[in-house]
């Protein structure tokens, strides 16, 4: 699993853009949610089209500024709101016309080398890596959760083979002093041969705290749930994913929902099932060579999209009990 995030220092790439804008088509109109809103790419290229309205979502309260530059243009079709994938059911959209809802799942260079985030291997001082609207930080993490606790979820969410011996000296070294971010750093390379590749021995570890301090996975699966509660029929759901287990769940939401029958909570159990999301590409759709070589890390990019084909709200899915696994290590929070 690659870190997720867009590079250059410049420019800001909005990552298969083109592909998604072909799939959602904003040039016939509609109100779409950008769940990931960012810098903005998606959003922009989407309210170029006059009959088309923006929702735009993201728990990074430092995206608030790219979204007042685009209200002040499109006062009156955008929208923006500093909310958590979880907290969606707050703007009760039950009854808009949604026709498209988007997730890029990455992080971009900008969160990456802000400094107070402490996303980055190079950052100075504690640990901290809140994106946003968080209850503890990675530093709460990595000094109170036991071993057995670190350990799985270096193992688990950031699939790093030397996680026991990890877990085992950060317990022990922060016994002399609570560790900070180049602390951290130090244990994790003191088990690793020098790196020739391109990825930083501390990648994986890294990763494995970002998805537990910001609970990535419950937030990625209750935003697959509630982004196509509020779809209409007919509306596009897509979700660009960096990482296997995003991946992973995306592709076992859109697949049980296609493929197996499901049914509205609230209609009466007599009532023929149905499938109630079509698959628009079996197969994930992939950055072109092109985008790889402009932006490199948009190589380990995943598009999935799927329609929702009936009108309703409340759906059976068993997606939160597939991934009980993933969201009880997210359970360890409770303890901080």
């Amino acid at each position: 699993m690659i870190a997720t995030m867009i590079s250059d220092t410049q420019k800001h790439y909005p990552v298969l853009l083109n592909e998604i804008i072909s799939i959602i088509t904003p040039q016939y109109g509609g109100t779409f949610i950008d769940f990931t809103f960012g810098q903005g790419g998606y959003s922009k290229k989407i309210l170029e089209n006059s009959s088309s309205n923006i929702i735009a979502i993201d728990r990074d309260i430092n995206s608030s500024f790219q979204a007042s530059k685009i209200k002040s243009n499109f006062k009156d079709r955008f929208t923006f709101k500093n909310l958590k994938f979880s907290q969606i059911s707050n703007l009760k959209l039950k009854n808009e016309n949604i026709k498209g809802a988007i997730f890029d799942l990455g992080y971009s260079y900008t969160q990456i080398k802000d400094s107070e985030k402490g996303l980055s291997f190079d950052s100075k001082g504690d640990l901290n890596m809140k994106m946003g609207l968080n209850k503890f930080s990675a530093h709460d993490a990595i000094n109170k959760l036991s071993e057995k606790e670190l350990e799985k979820i270096f193992k688990v969410f950031g699939e790093e083979k030397d996680s026991k011996k990890i877990a085992l000296k950060i317990t022990k070294e922060r016994k002399k002093k609570y560790i900070n971010t180049q602390d951290l750093v130090k244990i994790i390379e003191s088990f690793k041969i020098k790196n020739k590749y391109k990825i930083h021995n501390a990648t994986r570890v890294f990763q494995a705290l970002r998805i537990f301090v910001n609970q990535e996975i419950s937030e990625l699966i209750y935003g697959l749930i509630n982004a196509t509660k509020i779809l209409k029929k007919d509306g596009v759901l897509v979700v660009v994913s960096f990482h296997s287990l995003e991946d992973k769940i995306v592709k076992y939401f859109f697949k049980s929902l296609s493929e197996n029958k499901s049914v509205s909570r609230y209609l009466p159990k007599t009532k023929d099932k149905i499938n109630l999301l079509k698959l628009v590409n079996k197969k994930p759709i992939i950055p072109s060579q092109k985008e790889i070589l402009e932006n490199p890390p948009s190589r380990s990019a995943k598009l999935r999209c799927a329609i929702k084909k009936h009108e309703f709200y409340e759906f059976e899915t068993d997606i939160l009990k597939k991934f009980k696994y993933l969201t009880d290590i997210e359970k360890y929070s409770l303890k901080l």
